[in-house]
């Protein structure tokens, strides 16, 4: 069985006549030495150097007992271990987590999920806490209640950024946050805080990397009120009948707006990789990419192809993705010719894509009175509020139908 003990090396005393205190790790008949950063003089020592402080062992304590309980945790395969082996693993133990490089990490593996929404989100937040720290390794222990304080200000600030784009840096003025955005963005810091939390502190061992959140006692500021993103019918209908130049990106924004709105607030990145198979008995069947990776239905839904959707369906489906390298890229062309209608169109607000998806719910509910369970299934949420009942419930696609047929016939 292997052992772990403090102990002092005779022949290592210093020139001031101090002993560095080591642990000794023994296992299979050998011992190897840990340095640690406590040093002794001779009246903490017996006279054959055994150590006689008290303190000592009580500072060392909760370190040999999470050295203990790591290696009784190995006692299956511990016999595959040599010395150098358990001295590796044990110091694995002790090392500090570097914030940063399990951010990287952790936005990989969202990335591998599809999760590129929720990947894009982290990844503005590791870099701004590389530009705040000013460097690429930040201790997960300096992100302190105070720190975050600190940090709140300087996203409030304006301030120049440096980013990698197509190859090349490029150096630009971003303004300071408003409410909204610092919400968001220590949101998504919490996350991947306590994402770190349950990835290293492991109780059973009493190995705790990163002992306490600061989250705790930090107060993340309200969101403000969301602006209302809801268009009258009599708005879409100015969209669906405004003048654009064919090919331009104006054509793409009111058309996959419409598009959107036609079947149930479609996401463009859904629409970006739509393919002849999801169409389907005159249906377009599709997993939502936002949520697939979180739902054990995989976000699955079924809409009825409706005659004012099938020419632009037929369109665009296949093509967006040769026209654009990614539906992030599509997303911007979108709004930047829904910008354009807007601006040719008096009774318009500057609209977004995401108006088209929040316009058909809106209207669905209070302009059509369907219910909010027939919207939501309309819209593609889950139903946190009913999961014990819809284990028991098929899908009725034809309340989806209802639904939009009820919205589009008021167009």
């Amino acid at each position: 069985m292997a052992t772990v003990a403090l102990t002092i090396l005779k022949n290592h005393k210093k020139k001031d006549g101090t002993y560095n205190v080591k642990i000794r790790i023994s296992h299979k008949g050998r011992s190897v030495f840990l340095r640690t950063y406590y040093f002794l003089s001779g009246n903490q020592l017996s006279s054959d150097r055994h150590i006689t402080d008290a303190s000592v062992y009580k500072h060392f304590e909760p370190r040999l007992r999470k050295y203990r309980a790591a290696i009784g945790q190995l006692s299956s395969t511990l016999d595959f271990y040599t010395v150098e082996d358990l001295k590796n693993a044990l110091i694995d133990l002790d090392q500090d987590v570097d914030f940063i490089k399990f951010g990287k990490e952790y936005i990989e593996n969202l990335l591998e999920n599809g999760r590129k929404g929720s990947a894009r989100t982290l990844k503005t937040v590791i870099f701004s806490l590389i530009d705040y720290f000013e460097r690429e390794k930040v201790s997960a222990l300096e992100i302190t209640e105070r720190k975050l304080m600190e940090y709140e200000k300087y996203l409030r600030k304006e301030r120049v950024i440096t980013r990698l784009n197509k190859e090349k840096l490029i150096t630009r003025t971003v303004a300071g946050m408003q409410d909204g955005g610092i919400h968001n963005h220590m949101r998504d810091l919490r996350i991947l805080f306590k994402a770190a939390m349950k990835h290293f502190n492991n109780p059973q061992l009493e190995d705790i990397k990163i002992p306490h959140c600061p989250f705790d006692n930090y107060k993340i500021i309200d969101s403000p009120v969301t602006k209302k993103r809801n268009l009258k019918i009599e708005q879409i209908k100015l969209i669906s009948e405004s003048k654009v130049e064919p090919n331009s990106t104006s054509e793409l924004g009111r058309d996959l707006f419409l598009l959107s709105f036609y079947l149930c607030g479609m996401n463009a990145a859904d629409i970006y990789h739509l393919k002849p198979e999801n169409i389907v008995d005159g249906r377009v069947e599709y997993n939502r990419l936002k949520t697939q990776s979180r739902r054990k239905d995989r976000a699955f839904i079924s809409i009825k192809i409706i005659d004012e959707a099938l020419p632009i369906l037929k369109k665009y489906i296949g093509k967006l993705s040769k026209r654009y390298t990614n539906s992030e890229n599509l997303d911007r062309a979108i709004n930047r010719g829904l910008k354009e209608i807007s601006r040719n169109i008096e009774k318009l607000p500057e609209i977004t894509f995401y108006w088209a998806r929040h316009s058909f719910g809106n209207i669905a509910r209070n302009k059509c009175r369907k219910s909010k369970d027939d919207v939501a299934l309309a819209l593609n949420h889950v139903d946190n509020y009913h999961k014990t009942v819809d284990i028991y419930l098929d899908k009725d696609w034809t309340i989806v139908d209802e639904v939009q047929e009820a919205v589009v016939s008021l167009l």
